[in-house]
């Protein structure tokens, strides 16, 4: 862990642009998806923004496909497998920025979603306590920011919730109401930032969390946004 709230946080050593066997930045995928979501951006600020929304809108929101193989949280998976949950998707963000040359880390959130489907809650043993929500964190203009990619547009707009947006300067987290004004997610716990994603501490963590269902197999046809919100 390297710190807790991106106040209290470091100058960024080195450690945050290294490529890491899932901030695979060496990897043709990975490099081409940067440099194609950056083309002709120059400013670190610029270049965050474009990754961002290349992040959050194509690559699915997919909560079904939490798995404890760690090859699935690699960069270059994700940009195969072309969805993911917010997890997998913070890492690609992560190291997309990495590869444009901005200093990048994950952060670890617990949250309340009030927004699931009935077969989502039944796969997370009942809970709408979602454990280790990770997100981006970003160094830019001599700040960490944080970047939570999660939910692209489409399942917004099925969901009625707010889409996250990020302007570079202000962190862009999960929002508290929905379209509605319904209670939509809440940050409970803060499980702090890292340079690299804690993969032992997270699978040792959803095991002792999470019903054995959580990473089964899903149906290749089942789409997330294809269900039904709670309310």
């Amino acid at each position: 862990m390297i710190f807790t709230e991106p106040g209290q946080a470091p100058t960024p050593g080195p450690e945050y642009l290294r490529e890491t066997p899932f901030m695979d930045t060496g990897t043709a995928s990975v490099r081409g998806f940067a440099e194609r979501a950056v083309a002709g951006e120059t400013s670190p600020i610029g270049k965050a923004v474009r990754l961002f929304y290349a992040v959050r809108d194509s690559i699915r929101y997919d909560p079904f496909s939490m798995r404890l193989d760690p090859s699935t949280y690699a960069a270059s998976h994700v940009l195969a497998a072309k969805h993911a949950y917010c997890l997998p998707k913070a890492i690609l963000l992560a190291a997309a920025s990495r590869v444009a040359g901005i200093p990048a880390a994950i952060g670890l959130s617990d949250v309340v979603n009030h927004l699931v489907t009935e077969k989502l809650k039944a796969r997370l043993g009942g809970k709408t306590y979602f454990m280790h929500h990770g997100y981006a964190v970003l160094y830019l203009e001599g700040a960490w920011v944080k970047a939570a990619p999660a939910f692209n547009i489409e399942l917004c707009e099925r969901f009625g919730v707010r889409p996250t947006e990020f302007d570079g300067r202000s962190n862009a987290i999960l929002q508290e109401f929905d379209a509605r004004d319904r209670r939509h997610m809440e940050y409970v716990k803060d499980h702090g930032i890292w340079s690299d994603f804690p993969y032992e501490k997270v699978a040792a963590d959803f095991r002792a969390f999470y019903p054995p269902i959580a990473f089964g197999n899903e149906d290749p046809g089942e789409r997330f946004e294809d269900g039904t919100p709670l309310h």
